[in-house]
C-alpha cells in the first residue's frame, strides 16, 4: 500500500475535481492555498489521523475559530476526495451569537457619508459602486452582471456558486447608473469597468473603500464591500420580516446564512430587552 503523502500531482487532481463540480475561482484559490498550507505543515510526512489533530492543534493557536474551521473544511475535503475518511478532524464548534460587536456593523448614516465623501473626492464611480452594492445585495464578485443592458430592463439575471437568480434595480439607481454609463460612453456591457475596460478589481474597490475612513470619520474595520451587503439585509429584514425571501434575494440556499447578516448589534439587543420592562 502506497503511503499517504500529498504531491503536486495529487493536489492538481482535487483542483480538477474542484473544477468539475464548478466550484467558483476565489473557492477553489482558497482551498488550494489552504492545501498547500497543511503540506508544508506535513513535511513530507505520512498523511494520519495524529498529523490532521496536531494541524488542527496548531491552527487553534495561530487563527481565529472562523477561520481555522474554514481551513479545516477545505482540508477534510480533500482528505475525503482521497478517500483518507479516517483522517478527518471535527471542526471547531461555535457558540452562536446572539447579537454582532458594533465596531463591526456598518450604519445607514456611515454609509451615507462614505456615498458624500467619495464624490466630494470626484470619484463618481465608487459612490455608485457602494451605493449599487448596498441598493441590490449583490456580492462585490457579481458586479459585474450590472450591465447597461439589465439597467434597461430594471433587472439583473446574476450567475454565482452554480446558482442563476434575478436581482432588480431600483428605478433610481438605474437612473443614476445609465447617466453615469452615457457620460463614460459605456454602450454595452458592465459598467463598472477600468479604463481598458477590464470589470473593476476586487482589490482595488477594497483599498479605495479604504481611502474614504478618514475623511468619512468611519472606522475602517466597518468598510468592506461585503459589509453593504449585510446592511442592505438588515434594512430589508426590518421592513418584510421575511427571512426566506431575504435568503432567495441574498442568493443564499441556506436560511441559516442568511442570519449571520440580520444579527443586530449590542445595543439594540439591549433596547429591546429594556422595552419589555420585565423588572418593576
Amino acid at each position: 500500500m502506497d503511503k499517504r503523502k500529498i504531491t503536486e500531482e495529487l493536489l492538481q487532481m482535487f483542483i480538477g475535481h474542484l473544477q468539475e463540480d464548478e466550484k467558483s475561482e476565489a473557492t477553489i484559490k482558497k482551498y488550494t492555498h489552504d492545501i498547500r498550507c497543511f503540506a508544508e505543515y506535513a513535511e513530507g510526512k505520512e498523511i494520519n489521523k495524529a498529523l490532521t489533530l496536531a494541524y488542527k492543534a496548531l491552527l487553534d493557536e495561530k487563527y481565529a475559530t472562523v477561520s481555522a474551521n474554514s481551513m479545516l473544511a477545505a482540508l477534510n475535503m480533500f482528505l475525503q476526495f482521497m478517500e483518507w475518511h479516517d483522517c478527518c478532524v471535527k471542526r471547531f464548534k461555535i457558540q452562536k451569537q446572539t447579537y454582532c460587536p458594533e465596531e463591526k456593523e456598518l450604519t445607514k448614516a456611515e454609509y451615507q457619508r462614505l456615498i458624500y465623501t467619495a464624490g466630494k473626492q470626484g470619484n463618481e464611480r465608487l459612490a455608485l459602486l457602494i451605493q449599487t452594492i448596498c441598493g441590490t445585495g449583490i456580492r462585490v464578485s457579481e458586479l459585474q452582471y450590472i450591465t447597461v443592458e439589465a439597467l434597461k430592463k430594471g433587472e439583473a439575471v446574476v450567475s454565482c456558486k452554480a446558482k442563476t437568480r434575478t436581482v432588480f434595480i431600483i428605478s433610481a439607481l438605474c437612473r443614476k447608473l445609465l447617466s453615469y454609463a452615457k457620460r463614460k460612453q459605456i454602450k454595452s456591457g458592465s459598467v463598472f469597468v477600468t479604463r481598458t475596460g477590464k470589470p473593476v478589481n476586487r482589490s482595488n474597490i477594497w483599498r479605495e473603500m479604504k481611502e474614504l475612513c478618514s475623511q468619512a470619520a468611519v472606522a475602517p474595520e466597518k468598510v468592506f464591500p461585503h459589509n453593504l451587503r449585510h446592511l442592505f439585509a438588515r434594512t430589508f429584514y426590518c421592513i418584510e420580516k421575511d427571512i426566506a425571501k431575504l435568503a432567495d434575494i441574498l442568493g443564499h440556499t441556506n436560511v441559516n446564512t442568511t442570519r449571520i447578516y440580520i444579527v443586530t448589534t449590542g445595543a439594540e439587543h439591549r433596547r429591546k430587552l429594556e422595552s419589555m420592562r420585565l423588572v418593576t
